[in-house]
């Protein structure tokens, strides 16, 4: 083994997620009271992912040379296998190396531009690149002094020691992929209402992936998918389980600045066997059949926006995909229409399905009443949890998660009142690893347990007339202790008693203190 070599294993040992995670926190500093955090997430996580690419091509280019350091052209060509190409000057060392001059903005758009070029379709969906809602050389970095000041200490800061990002350092992908995913969730942490559109919390990701149980040889889907850590607990769950890889990932997301985040997400987590789309699902679904038709899946998992409005309800009379043949949802409230979308795009026999919605989902009248009816009449509903309030970026509200499955094998459902086993927060409450473990042993047994979770039968909830409002079900009320009236009184009597002694006592007691002066 070379020298070089050993430094390497010594440096790897030496690594740790958390000191990485902390490293690129401290990055944003450079933002901070400068930029908007909304703003400046996106070059952060788009600069993780620049280093990183950049020092795995340089981690390999220095192994070839040490192999081949006589024959450039073969490192030339072995260089072309990358799994991710870079063009000479468009990587981060060469933007480093040039910090100190004007322009760092236009020096790298360039440099990413000419990493799109150069990968084809792993960085690009037909036209658009993953980069082209990014641009380092815009006026929200401020003037171009500014800009460039904030550019060049951005590079310095990625460019330290801790964020060496080499495999032959860092090991396993894995921990590059953990950074990414930590910055996401400490950038939702702040984002107000807009955290939502981009992030599903962790522990409710897991809990949904250990609800549909993804299989190798699954094809998995979240037509919702943000940046893309649904998805993403979905595959672990598969790896952890079963030590497998073969599984496909699908996704779809309206906004282009939250699809490249899920595109570079997935690269860092090293999930290669994906497809995501960008694009409006319900007015415009991509993940379709040669035939035009949508692909079907054997897992569907999302956490779509709540209760979106104008989700074009217009057009949904006249949907060539037949998803809204059991009624059209609200025009107000597109959250029916994100459960319809999913129900068809379920495997006719594999197919299962979570969906975080908000409660009323469950007990809303009218179109969407109808429609409720329709999934329980064709025993598609399985389970329903509800969760606690707090517990999503963005919203306080308590919301639910439903599981359907296309094949059943009974007609009943399962109804979990979760909400009031959680963890609590100074802003967001959380799941721990036992309120999980609580809530899918409950779901394998499917039994029901007092004040937590009762077994409910198609009758049932008919005589309900189909409302899934989960208090209807389960019932918490806890009785109160019966009083015995004797004991209180004749504990009063008591109490009564020893308070004549004591003002007795203190009435000598200020005689004595009275005579004595």
């Amino acid at each position: 083994m070379s020298t070089k070599t050993n430094k390497n294993a010594i440096q790897t040992s030496s690594v740790s997620s958390r000191e990485i995670n902390d490293a690129v926190w401290k990055a944003c500093d450079t933002f901070r009271g400068t930029v908007d955090p909304s703003t400046y997430k996106d070059y952060v996580l788009t600069m993780l992912f620049l280093k990183y690419i950049s020092d795995v091509w340089q981690d390999h280019y220095d192994r070839y040379q040490e192999e081949h350091g006589d024959h450039p052209e073969l490192i030339e060509e072995l260089l072309k296998n990358e799994r991710f190409v870079l063009p000479k000057q468009a990587n981060f060392y060469a933007l480093y190396a040039q910090r100190a001059k004007a322009k760092n903005g236009q020096r790298i758009d360039k440099a990413l531009h000419a990493i799109e070029e150069s990968n084809g379709s792993k960085l690009r969906e037909g036209e658009y690149g993953v980069f082209q809602d990014i641009s380092f050389n815009s006026t929200k970095l401020g003037d171009e002094k500014q800009k460039n000041d904030v550019l060049k200490h951005l590079l310095e800061d990625f460019h330290k020691p801790e964020l060496d990002l080499r495999p032959s350092r860092v090991g396993k992908q894995d921990i590059i992929g953990d950074a990414y995913e930590f910055l996401i969730e400490k950038f939702a942490a702040g984002a107000g209402k807009k955290a939502g559109e981009f992030y599903t919390p962790s522990a409710v990701s897991q809990l949904m992936a250990e609800l549909v149980a993804p299989q190798p040889g699954d094809d998995i889907c979240d037509p919702a998918c943000g940046s893309a850590s649904l998805l993403m607990k979905c595959g672990q769950y598969i790896k952890q389980h079963h030590n497998s890889k073969k599984y496909a990932l699908f996704g779809q997301e309206a906004i282009g600045s939250t699809w490249a985040l899920a595109k570079m997400n997935m690269f860092l987590h090293g999930e290669d066997n994906h497809k995501i789309k960008w694009g409006d699902t319900l007015r415009n679904p991509q993940l379709l059949n040669k035939d035009d038709s949508l692909q079907h899946f054997d897992v569907v998992v999302a956490n779509p926006p709540f209760s979106l409005d104008k989700w074009g309800s217009d057009a949904a009379d006249n949907d060539k995909y037949g998803r809204f043949r059991r009624g059209v949802p609200p025009k107000t409230k597109g959250d029916y229409a994100f459960i319809l979308h999913m129900i068809e795009t379920m495997k006719p026999k594999t197919g299962r399905m979570a969906v975080v919605v908000p409660h009323g989902v469950l007990f809303r009248g009218s179109s969407e009443g109808k429609i409720r009816r329709k999934l329980i009449e064709e025993n598609l509903l399985d389970t329903v949890i509800g969760l606690p309030e707090k517990l999503f970026y963005g919203t306080g509200i308590p919301a639910a998660i439903l599981v359907f499955r296309k094949t059943r094998s009974d007609k009943k459902v399962l109804f979990i009142d979760a909400s009031r086993a959680y963890k609590e927060g100074k802003n967001q409450n959380h799941l721990t690893e036992q309120h999980l473990q609580t809530i899918v042993e409950t779901c394998n047994t499917r039994k029901s347990v007092d004040k937590y979770a009762y077994l409910a039968d198609f009758d049932e909830i008919a005589e309900n007339d189909f409302n899934l409002n989960i208090p209807r079900y389960v019932d918490t009320f806890e009785e109160e202790e019966e009083i015995d009236l004797m004991a209180v009184r004749a504990e009063r009597e008591v109490l009564k008693k020893q308070l004549a002694e004591l003002e007795v006592q203190m009435e000598a007691y200020l005689e004595e203190l009275f005579d004595a002066s």
